[in-house]
């Protein structure tokens, strides 16, 4: 059976884009592969953390899934953390990672406050290969700028795609259930694995079968799936929904009951035209509204515009707040129900742990083996 590896990060609420850009699609892809979804703790302290917060969020992500449709009989939920063959592996891989490769990594860029595309080593060739004195001096410039805040990065925020990759490659997964922004870090990742292949290649290699398929590790596809995989701000339509917006109306949470659900769209950003279909695709926020309706009610949006266009703002959101509703309601109780119970949630996590290191250190084992680690009896 093909093998799915994903996971989420337990800093703070999980939202309804969480839900229909991931969670969703993870709970269809049980039926037709092994599935292993992670709490990356790992990756969620590259920003501080409070200990007891990250803990509390554990297990609320853990509840999450279990709410949502991820059924423990078919797919593995654990902390990314309790499986020690993630950061083993990553060291390994870093050392076959080029830092040419992180550098380019736009979400690094961005974290760090780096607007420009120009990367920090493109930066030091131009100031090197600069012809005259204003050249230099302006080449001089962006340099240190650029030096300032690449230097205050910590070491993990650089190099967690390498973890990522590692998490990934550990469980040998052939797919990865990705969003459009994290499609970079896929691709470092099949260039991680390949350079690994190439350094180690099998004694015994098995029949060429396709691209990907001959090396010690496979090269992971990307699984882009349904509806709504990119869900934008109820406050501005041109802007990811996230966890760390500021306002709380900008984003629907798993944890909201019905009023809140009703207030959050009654106060989503609206406009002056007449109907909801409308000049649609030039309109961030109705777009974004009617690509939540129609994923909820699992229409296509030529279905759901059909329903919705001749509808004012007014009444289509009551029409979204009533399928938005229905259909959050049971994840939310079916939440409170198991935040009530932790040491349920633990039971579940310690499963997934069983689970996972068992598919996990069997790699490790191998890798080891292949790099000449010598393991002494």
């Amino acid at each position: 059976m093909k093998r799915v590896l994903s996971g989420v990060q337990p800093t703070g609420n999980l939202h309804l884009g969480n839900y229909l850009g991931a969670i969703r699609n993870w709970v269809k892809l049980q039926d037709g592969y092994e599935c292993f979804y992670m709490v990356a703790d790992l990756h969620a302290i590259t920003v501080p953390q409070a200990p007891d917060d990250l803990r509390r969020a554990t297990r609320e992500v853990t509840a999450a899934l279990i709410a949502c449709g991820i059924d423990l009989d078919k797919s593995a939920i654990f902390p990314q953390s309790a499986v020690a063959a993630h950061s083993e592996l990553a060291w390994i891989l870093s050392c076959h990672t080029q830092l040419g490769w992180l550098t380019r990594m736009t979400q690094f860029k961005e974290k760090r406050g780096v607007a420009s595309d120009t990367n920090f080593l493109e930066k030091i060739e131009a100031y090197g290969t600069a012809s005259s004195e204003k050249e230099k001096k302006e080449a001089l410039k962006a340099l240190k700028e650029d030096q300032y805040s690449f230097g205050k990065a910590n070491l993990g925020l650089f190099s967690y795609p390498v973890l990522m990759a590692a998490d990934i490659l550990v469980y040998k997964a052939t797919h990865v259930p990705v969003g459009h922004d994290q499609k970079q870090h896929l691709e470092l990742c099949r260039d991680i694995a390949g350079a690994f292949n190439r350094q180690y290649p099998l004694p015994n290699p098995p029949p060429q079968a396709g691209e990907g398929t001959s090396g010690f590790f496979p090269l992971p596809e990307p699984l882009i799936l349904g509806e709504a995989t990119r869900v934008m701000s109820l406050r501005d339509g041109t802007k990811k929904m996230s966890k760390s917006d500021e306002s709380d109306y900008s984003r629907i949470n798993l944890t909201d009951d019905a009023d809140s659900i009703a207030k959050k769209i009654k106060k989503a950003t609206s406009d002056s035209y007449a109907t909801i279909g409308e000049n649609i695709d030039n309109r961030p926020e109705a777009n974004n509204l009617l690509t939540l309706y129609a994923a909820l009610k699992g229409v296509s949006r030529e279905v759901a515009l059909a329903e919705c266009g001749d509808k004012n703002f007014s009444a289509f959101k009551q029409m979204l707040t009533d399928v938005a509703v229905a259909h959050l309601s049971p994840i939310t109780a079916k939440m409170r129900e198991l935040l009530a119970a932790p040491d349920y949630i633990d039971q579940a996590l310690a499963k997934g742990v069983s689970q996972a290191g068992a598919v996990a250190g069997k790699t490790m084992k191998e890798v080891k083996e292949l790099v000449g680690f010598l393991a002494p009896k």
